[in-house]
């Protein structure tokens, strides 16, 4: 029977939906007590005092910790640290925000309360948190170990041969994840053995760091993370509160759980960085691309040395033969930010789909039309052809969808009532990223087959793909397959990051799935006979095989996933509000393994986009070096009424470079494009071309 390719309800959706999932706040242990982060109020400078006599005299108070009496912790790269700075290990403070000591006691409402009571003097130094107002100070920094510049091609030649050539400047803000969750991280140590029971990723990356910053092996520490309530990255790295769980857990000989506050998400685990690009395109008469340039400055962090590499998709997503990208980052008194859906392409083709608009109103052609002209099968600042590209479908299948029209009507020319109506179109493109992964399949005897893999939840739908993928191979319902995943315990999987969990984790599953039938034909199983039926006859509980799955080192091929996004938007004419009012997004991304899912993926992904372009945006007070509002009344998300009609399609194939199962990532394809869509569709409804996102009123009115 059939099951990959099929829409199928979520296995665990029945759970969720019951409250009957458990998620890290859910689990009591014996004997728990409770964490409580007391963060610094100063963006820099150092503790000279921290008077806690109120709060050891509060209820249920058992100990207050600061960095004077913090157990030591061995240093950590970043990543797979959230912040290089480790938490509490002295007195400096980096960032408002930052951990300066944990109270622990018998409740949260105990912890929560003697915080408030702890009284921390600093000796206060300058600080920066002003990154539009300090873009002099970028600095040249690596790109996760890789040259942050990459050039083919001589561009700065071909620049001066274009025909037309446009340049600007365009800037993304400051976004924060807040998820439903907010993180959480249960520690209890049994002798030398520490079990965490966490929300994160990466249940062995979360392992192999802790253990490290603990200075203990990694066959010492256990995993457990069931389920996650939203991460979109950021609990994709380790950060401070897990630290401070497992090794004040072991200190206070007790069972820790250490819950962040909805403000404290806000500081404790990253954003997305802020970036300001500038990008140049030169172009023949006809539209064909001769250079391209994007020199972008990232927000960075003097916590951490993550930058963001937002050029990576402009080098490769249109034939050019001579392209330059350069990342530079200016280090400030914040958090350490870290990838967020989307990120890399979710930031930069902002700037290039936006810039691309220009170019073609500039040389009065349609943007899909410029968008075709400079199609490529080849990737050419790798050098390699793309291993499955049906990006042309896309375009096409998404114009006819939205009703493209051949000839755009001229910008502001189209009303509809009090809203003047706007058309854009963007290109989505995101790297295929593959990890090694492992699995074990077991069939039983009840006729039930279980699935084993070291990966996590997060919210994509990984329990029932995975249950698909072995049910395909096994032809049993999928009904039957029960996941487990979350565990360390599990061989090995893959960290749920990049949109790499399906491809890595589902071809390991695939592998263990079928080396299980093949040791059923080894034991005389016949053609014909159910797993249950052999394992009765041959009088076993059970049979299991493990399965391993390796991408090449090298792949001949570049490989990504690829999308069109068509918006259009009404802006007010007397309140310059913009409001989208449908979006249709086509999308290439190999074999489509749960189309249910992959559509609400994909939906869920554009409505991020509307809260780029319209909403999200992270102020800072830069007097006291703060985020100005640390929860969901001061930080805008779309609701229901921010979002229109969203139609999403699939050119569905199979692409065998990526892997076995012929699919590639799709988590972080959704949210790119549609910020540029909408951008591009403002400046077609108004005649104002915005380059900064959010769209704010305050654009249409001269203020910017």
């Amino acid at each position: 029977m059939s099951a990959i390719g099929v829409a199928t309800n979520r296995v665990e959706g029945r759970a969720k939906v019951t409250g009957a999932a458990r998620y890290t706040g859910d689990i009591v242990a014996e004997g728990l007590v409770h964490g409580f982060i007391v963060g610094s109020t100063i963006a820099s400078g150092r503790v000279l005092d921290i008077d806690f006599s109120r709060a050891r005299e509060a209820g249920g108070v058992l100990r207050v910790f600061t960095h004077l009496d913090m157990p030591r912790l061995r240093s950590l790269a970043s990543p797979p640290a959230g912040d290089t700075h480790l938490p509490m290990q002295d007195d400096r403070v980096l960032y408002e925000g930052q951990p300066v000591a944990v109270v622990v006691s018998e409740t949260f409402e105990q912890a929560r309360e003697a915080a408030r009571l702890v009284e921390v003097t600093y000796d206060r130094s300058d600080f920066l948190t002003d990154f539009a107002g300090n873009l002099s100070r970028a600095e040249h920094r690596p790109l996760y170990g890789m040259p942050p510049d990459t050039q083919h091609g001589d561009p700065d030649t071909f620049m001066q041969r274009g025909d037309v050539v446009v340049g600007a400047t365009y800037a993304t803000a400051d976004r924060h994840h807040v998820p439903m969750e907010p993180s959480v991280t249960m520690a209890m140590w049994h002798g030398e053995r520490l079990i965490l029971r966490d929300a994160v990723q990466g249940v062995m990356l979360t392992r192999n760091t802790v253990a490290q910053a603990l200075g203990i092996e990694p066959s010492q520490v256990e995993v457990q993370c069931e389920f996650v309530g939203g991460a979109f990255g950021c609990t994709g790295f380790i950060w401070s509160h897990q630290l401070l769980a497992a090794a004040l857990s072991r200190e206070i000989g007790r069972p820790l759980r250490l819950t962040l506050t909805r403000a404290q998400t806000f500081t404790a685990h990253g954003y997305q960085p802020a970036s300001v690009q500038t990008v140049r395109l030169a172009a023949t008469q006809d539209g064909a691309l001769l250079a391209t340039r994007h020199d972008s400055l990232l927000a960075g962090s003097v916590a951490g040395g993550h930058v963001e590499p937002v050029g990576w998709g402009t080098r490769s997503v249109y034939a050019c033969d001579n392209a330059a990208v350069t990342h530079r980052v200016v280090r400030l008194n914040k958090g350490n930010p870290t990838p967020m859906r989307s990120p890399i392409e979710g930031i930069g083709m902002v700037a290039t789909e936006i810039a691309m608009d220009e170019l073609a109103f500039e040389l009065g052609m349609n943007p899909l039309e410029l968008r075709l002209r400079n199609y490529t099968d080849t990737d050419l600042a790798h050098n390699r052809p793309f291993s499955l590209k049906r990006l042309r479908e896309c375009y096409s299948e998404g114009a006819r969808l939205f009703g493209w029209p051949q000839t755009l009507p001229p910008p502001a020319t189209l009303q509809d009532g009090r809203e003047l109506v706007g058309y854009g179109m963007a290109t989505a493109i995101f790297q295929t990223f593959r990890s090694e992964a492992s699995a074990r399949v077991t069939a039983l005897q009840s006729g039930r087959i279980r699935v084993e893999t070291g990966t996590q939840e997060i919210g994509g739908g990984t329990y029932t793909v995975l249950a698909q993928v072995a049910a395909e191979v096994l032809d049993v319902p999928v009904a039957n397959v029960d996941v487990v995943i979350g565990d360390t315990r599990l061989p090995e999987g893959p960290i749920s990051a990049g949109s790499r969990v399906t491809l890595s984790a589902g071809s390991a599953v695939q592998a263990a799935a079928r080396n299980l039938l093949t040791r059923f034909g080894e034991v005389g199983r016949p053609n014909g006979e159910s797993l249950a039926a052999a394992l009765q006859r041959l009088n076993l509980d059970e049979l299991s095989a493990d399965g391993r799955w390796q991408p090449e080192q090298e792949s001949r091929f570049s490989l990504y996933s690829f999308g069109a996004v068509y918006a259009e938007v009404g802006v007010d004419k007397d309140l310059a509000i913009p409001r989208v009012r449908r979006v249709v997004g086509v999308y290439d991304a190999g074999k489509i393994i749960n189309p249910k899912a992959a559509r609400g993926q994909m939906t869920g992904g554009i409505i991020w986009g509307i809260g780029q372009a319209l909403l999200e945006k992270s102020e800072m007070d830069h007097t006291l070096g703060r985020f100005l509002s640390k929860n969901l009344a001061g930080y805008l998300v779309p609701v229901n009424a921010d979002v229109p009609d969203i139609e999403v399609q699939f050119i569905d194939g199979f692409d065998a470079e990526a892997g076995p199962l012929g699919a590639r990532g799709i988590g972080e394809l959704g949210g790119i494009g549609i910020g540029a869509a909408i951008a591009n569709a403002v400046f077609h409804a108004s005649g104002r071309r915005v380059r900064s996102l959010p769209i704010l009123p305050e654009h249409f009115l001269g203020q910017t």
